[in-house]
């Protein structure tokens, strides 16, 4: 009788293994079920629209701007704040390059640089009062949101300024010529118009680079016994993640290649990626948001982590500008209106906590993908801007109740 009970607790023992890494990892295997659950549903109703090469390089582009914010609003976040003038500074310093290249039509670099570093004032404006003045990050931003508004309609005295050089325009509009030999041999092959070998080349290295470094931290895990993930859940995720960005890249490469903001958000996401989980800095963001006060014990300088946070997230918010201004070729007193709310339901859905501490870059990528899947599909499908706002708002509910309550079990 024990030989079979020691024999049932044995075989009990993965099974329970494995149900409990799902349940305290149920947010992260969620979301991932959450995108390709929707990507599915929409691809059946819009009988394969949704997926189609021009398409997969439309949500790419629509996005750009979303995901480039959301790597900055997950830092904020993270470190117990929030930042409610990303949409208008956008708008700002959209409208501060259309001025000085259409209008005064200085050089594109000069602008861009000018724009940047006006991003970065900004946000150590409004990280200034609140580092340092301990004014709620709520407060400060809000009034940035209405200031930066303002400002827009004044720069442009309340009309479109555009159209940019054509040599500003790539930065959101072109795409990475192709440097590599057989593409028209391949696309004769495999029955295309186009193919582009760098493209799917890339798409074939990241795949592999994601498999490498999922191995290679498994093994650092096991050396340094750190309890890992099952391995049948490893197997299934990075599989996925390495199929999905093969399909992509082979789908970029099917009609235009890689659009060159798609490089620009590859490289901000994987810097990002480096520096909150790999390095002193971003330990001690995390550090800030699960409890300040213990952080300044510490030694962390809280203040001046609070202020370059707010500094962070103008730069990347004047990069998004410059993105969203040459994608739309013009410059309007509107741009940018409510797409902070955009920009922060996509970092929560990515898994950030409200109360901050917790949160990833890929999960906010994510997170803004699964946005921007909702918002194609629909559009796609005819839905009205009406239920469309309605429908984002209940997943952005239904993700802060998911987080609420896991932390209630906890």
């Amino acid at each position: 009788m024990s030989a079979i009970d020691d024999t049932a607790a044995t075989a009990a023992r993965p099974a329970a293994g494995v149900g409990a890494y799902l349940a305290s990892n149920l947010r992260e295997y969620g979301l991932l079920i959450a995108l390709f659950a929707v990507m599915g549903f929409f691809q059946v109703v819009t009988g394969g629209t949704l997926l189609r090469p021009i398409n997969v390089t439309n949500l790419l582009l629509q996005n750009s701007y979303i995901i480039i914010m959301a790597l900055g609003m997950l830092i904020v976040i993270v470190a117990g704040h929030i930042d409610l003038s990303v949409g208008s500074v956008m708008g700002f310093i959209g409208a501060l390059a259309a001025v000085m290249i259409v209008n005064m039509e200085l050089s594109i670099w000069l602008a861009a640089l000018v724009c940047i570093a006006t991003g970065g004032l900004i946000g150590a404006a409004q990280g200034y009062w609140i580092a340092y003045w301990r004014i709620p990050s709520f407060i400060v931003t809000l009034a940035g949101m209405l200031v930066f508004r303002g400002l827009s309609l004044w720069l442009l005295e309340g009309q479109s300024v555009g159209p940019f050089p054509r040599e500003f325009q790539v930065i959101a509009t072109g795409f990475v010529p192709d440097v590599l030999p057989g593409g028209a041999a391949l696309a004769d092959m495999l029955g295309v118009r186009n193919f582009n070998v760098l493209a799917f080349v890339v798409g074939l290295l990241a795949a592999g680079y994601v498999v490498w470094s999922g191995l290679r931290k498994r093994a650092q895990n096991r050396a340094y016994g750190i309890e890992d993930e099952p391995r049948a859940f490893f197997l299934i995720r990075v599989g996925l993640i390495a199929a999905v960005l093969v399909f992509i890249l082979y789908s970029l490469a099917t009609f235009r290649g890689m659009p060159n903001v798609l490089i620009t958000m590859g490289v901000l996401t994987v810097i990002y990626a480096f520096v909150t989980e790999s390095t002193t800095l971003g330990r001690r963001v995390y550090a800030l948001g699960g409890n300040e006060k213990a952080a300044k014990l510490s030694g962390i300088k809280t203040e001046r982590l609070t202020f370059l946070a707010f500094v962070n997230m103008g730069v990347l918010a004047a990069v998004a500008g410059l993105v969203f201004a040459a994608r739309l070729n013009t410059a309007t007193p509107k741009a940018g209106f409510a797409l902070e709310l955009d920009v922060i339901a996509a970092v929560f859905i990515g898994g950030a906590s409200m109360s901050g501490g917790v949160g990833k870059i890929v999960g906010a990528v994510v997170g803004a993908f699964l946005m921007g899947v909702l918002n194609n599909g629909m559009s796609i499908m005819g839905i009205g801007i009406d239920y469309q706002q309605m429908i984002k708002g209940l997943v952005l509910l239904a993700a802060v109740i998911f987080d609420v309550y896991n932390k209630k079990k906890v």
